[in-house]
């Protein structure tokens, strides 16, 4: 069954698998949120001074300068700025005695911390004019460290929930059979473990702490609104907002599902990009020797070309989102300030209103990038997630078998395989024993399955009809660990990591002492060139060991299986690309190796194989001939063309 990668999940699906790993901290996550609601929430403090502070530096409308006093000689009086004076608009005419709203709220925060309003002369009392002065900046202040705490919670809990789901999704990949890795690209899995994940970063870190705290400031910045208005009859004003605030919020509907759309696409084209790297990259000794730079230039500029082009098409969806809220906001102020022309209000009026629409306009204009983030945010999880839902990894019984040796005989029985469900057969109907400490050698054209084999005995695969047993027992009933262990793989193609060549020898023997290395790499005829470079062992042998030779990292490999001391050695071209002395000197020390050891060997140069106690002769997936060196070629059958052929 072909594996799929591009399958697309429901919004609510995949934040609620993202938050799964975010409710681990929950503690974080909730001082992020109330800080969050306290930050937002503090407009609505903020905003109140505004009218009072107003009302101290005399910004007014028609006003009487005191109280107490209504006559007419007040008004050639230099005006007095006291909270004693009657600032309640009233369209220019005060007669009655009724405090205004602001000097009641005044009253009501003196007594409530025991401080004088105003002097005896009518001024405002210092003690509570300090008391105006610092409620400003403590407020200001709490917001700042709300604020700190909103963003420092919420992206600790972001760079720790993505921490844990990359860990997770490299276990997963590691866990995956190799059918997995023969179908999806390696570029694929590259670019959805670091770009994808790194755009979640953004969306649980900033993007979170954006989202928990503009709704708040929204919510403060519209509750200021709707009390001011409330409180000084201005109903109107709830009705523009009322009818403006959704189509605020129709530009996120209309746009973020193309914003998705093309945020997938960017990320597609990413991954091509980074595979088209890789294989340039891994493959650059085979450019520099066909000289065909130009031709790479021209084929990456083409993949990126298309990577551009998706960019630019997201960036113009995300960029409308923006200017469409920003539009709408100004109509909303431009029809407000219209309404005030039109009612005759005055300026106390006006900008209390005026700054609460500013404030809810930086949230409300946050929420575009947020969608933009969200949506960017679903496509990177949906490339994630359809990893997640891949499932091939060989299954381990529910009660594995523990088998620690391996005592008499590996049996093939009357196996089939193909790689992909309702394809041909790459093996048909095989079936052959190896008795323990015998060397069994499979030879053949290139495509008979040789390799295949080999796989099927280390259950990189499982098969597809027949078993594979080890000691009377099905390799798929021992536990994983166990059967790792007994079986030694030195591949066709040559794997070192970039490290140290004591490290890539030690490699699935970790603990492995210095003598055991050095004794193994001696057997693999290593010792020599390695002690020969100043930082012997230490060397560092670069990706894949670039710096080594072919021989030279095929001999480490070889040192690698010889540590690991597994009782079954499977060598898939192991001396193949060895020269004509060292081969030999490999050989000898295989052949020490043959000692209580069942090795099977795969390999085209015939010569490696001579003492096999038995050669397999493969054609097409099918064992066509079987027997030692000296029967096959006296046979004359398809052995004896092959050694013909190399001969």
């Amino acid at each position: 069954m072909p594996i799929d990668l591009a399958r697309v999940y429901p919004a609510k699906e995949v934040f609620g698998r993202l938050f799964a790993y975010a409710k681990k901290f929950r503690l974080m996550l909730l001082i992020g949120l109330i800080s969050g609601m306290i930050a937002g929430g503090s407009w609505f403090g903020i905003l109140q001074i505004i009218p009072f502070a107003m009302q101290q530096l005399g910004v007014t409308g028609s006003l009487t300068l005191n109280m107490k006093q209504h006559d007419n000689t007040a008004q050639e009086k230099t005006p007095v700025l006291h909270p004693q004076a009657d600032m309640e608009w009233h369209g220019g005419q005060d007669n009655d005695d009724t405090p205004p709203g602001w000097y009641v709220r005044a009253q009501a925060i003196a007594d409530c911390f025991h401080l004088p309003l105003e002097t005896e002369d009518g001024r405002i009392a210092w003690q509570f004019l300090a008391l105006s002065f610092l409620a400003y900046p403590i407020i200001v202040f709490l917001r700042v460290a709300m604020l700190f705490a909103n963003h420092y919670c919420l992206r600790w809990t972001g760079a720790r929930v993505v921490r844990n789901l990359r860990d997770d999704l490299f276990e997963h990949m590691q866990g995956q059979s190799l059918k997995f890795f023969s179908q999806v690209e390696v570029g694929q899995l590259i670019s959805r473990s670091t770009t994808d994940t790194n755009t979640i970063e953004v969306l649980m870190s900033v993007t979170l702490a954006d989202a928990l705290r503009a709704p708040f400031e929204i919510l403060g910045a519209l509750a200021f609104i709707v009390y001011f208005a409330i409180l000084h009859k201005m109903v109107s004003v709830l009705l523009i907002a009322v009818v403006v605030l959704p189509l605020c919020l129709l530009p996120l509907v209309k746009l973020g599902h193309k914003v998705r759309k093309w945020s997938r696409r960017n990320m597609e084209r990413m991954s091509l990009i980074t595979q088209r790297m890789h294989e340039n990259l891994t493959g650059i000794r085979v450019v520099k020797a066909y000289h065909s730079e130009e031709y790479e230039n021209k084929q990456f500029c083409k993949v990126n070309q298309q990577q551009f082009k998706a960019v630019l098409r997201g960036t113009r969806a995300e960029l409308l989102i923006t200017p469409a809220m920003e539009s709408i906001n100004m109509l909303m102020i431009a029809v407000f300030l219209i309404y005030c022309y039109a009612k005759g209000l005055t300026l106390l009026q006006i900008v209390p209103v005026v700054t609460g629409f500013v404030i809810f306009y930086k949230p409300i204009k946050q929420l575009g990038k947020i969608q933009a983030s969200v949506e960017r945010g679903h496509a990177a999880l949906n490339r994630i997630f359809s990893i997640f839902d891949c499932h091939t990894a060989l299954e381990e019984a529910e009660n594995p078998v523990s088998k620690k040796t391996f005592d008499d005989e590996i049996l093939f029985e009357n196996v089939s395989f193909s790689y992909q469900e309702g394809s041909d057969l790459v093996i048909k109907d095989a079936s052959f024993n190896i008795k323990r400490g015998q060397m069994v050698a499979v030879v053949g054209a290139t495509g008979s399955g040789k390799t295949t084999l080999a796989n099927l005995l280390a259950r990189f695969y499982d098969t597809t009809s027949g078993r594979v047993t080890v000691d009377g027992t099905d390799i798929r009933d021992i536990a994983m660990d166990d059967l790792r262990k007994l079986i030694g793989v030195v591949t066709q193609e040559t794997i070192l990591f970039n490290t140290t060549i004591a490290n890539n020898i030690s490699y699935g023997s970790f603990d492995a002492p210095m003598e055991v290395i050095e004794r193994a790499a001696k057997m693999a005829n290593a010792h020599e060139f390695i002690v020969a470079h100043p930082d012997g062992y230490n060397r560092i042998v670069g990706d894949k060991g670039f710096v080594l030779s072919g021989g030279e990292r095929q001999r480490v490999a070889v040192a690698r299986a010889i540590v690991r001391n597994s009782p079954i050695l499977i060598l898939d071209e192991a001396t193949s690309a060895l020269d004509t002395v060292t081969e030999r000197l490999v050989q000898e020390a295989l052949n020490k190796l043959m000692a209580n050891r069942t090795v099977f060997v795969i390999a085209h140069r015939l010569s490696t194989i001579r003492k096999a106690d038995v050669i397999l002769v493969m054609d097409r997936g099918v064992i066509v001939e079987r027997g030692t060196h000296d029967e096959l070629y006296h046979a004359g059958g398809r052995y004896r063309q092959l050694c013909d052929m190399q001969s």
